[in-house]
């Protein structure tokens, strides 16, 4: 995916390394000790208070009837770094495909009405691609939406082999390869993409 707009630099004050972490920083950048209890504390009593949401009632415990009890020894990861100088924006706790990693140091994510790269070698975040204006495709195909639109509301998002597919809250679908707009779609007025896959021949399915 060709990079094009670089953002201005941000503050990493924020940023945890491996290193600091060693040395008792939180990984998470949270400064417990200004604060009346500790992690362990607060996730303890998180845990005790907090209800997940459920569409279907009674899923969770179903669920664990099905989970296989798992060793909490292990060491699986090792933390290598944090970064809270990108943000994205999640405009509805049950969207989950608006981070998307195409590689282990290869970010894509919306920010507000950017779809920003984020490279974990050099900290940088590049714009991909923004909808806050007009956007209308670049080739002429049976079903593209030729007058485009504006202001679209990301709502799901797949990158792979230099082809990045945004998904709207209204049925947008908008396809990009490198710096061309090839498909914009509107796909119906009252549907909501929440997922995106890419499969083999370029065949995209939406849910």
């Amino acid at each position: 995916m060709r990079r094009m707009t670089r953002m201005p630099k941000r503050n990493k004050a924020s940023d945890t390394s491996s290193e600091e972490a060693r040395r008792g920083k939180d990984i998470q950048g949270i400064p417990w000790d200004r604060l009346e209890l500790t992690r362990e504390g607060y996730r303890e009593t998180r845990l005790l208070q907090y209800k997940n949401y459920e569409n279907v009632p009674n899923s969770a415990e179903a669920a664990m009837k099905a989970c296989k009890s798992t060793e909490k020894d292990g060491t699986y990861y090792e933390f290598r770094r944090n970064t809270r100088s990108v943000k994205s924006t999640i405009l509805h706790f049950q969207l989950r495909n608006l981070v998307w990693a195409t590689s282990k140091h290869d970010a894509y994510l919306i920010s507000h009405y950017s779809v920003l790269h984020w490279s974990a070698l050099s900290g940088v975040d590049t714009e991909i691609m923004n909808v806050e204006g007009h956007i209308a495709p670049s080739e002429k195909h049976p079903g593209s939406l030729l007058e485009g639109f504006s202001q679209t509301q990301v709502s799901t998002l797949a990158v792979k082999d230099n082809l990045l597919v945004a998904g709207g809250f209204q049925g947008e679908l908008i396809c990009k390869v490198g710096s061309l707009y090839h498909f914009v779609f509107a796909l119906t007025l009252n549907f909501l993409g929440s997922s995106i896959s890419q499969l083999t021949g370029r065949t995209q399915t939406c849910g």
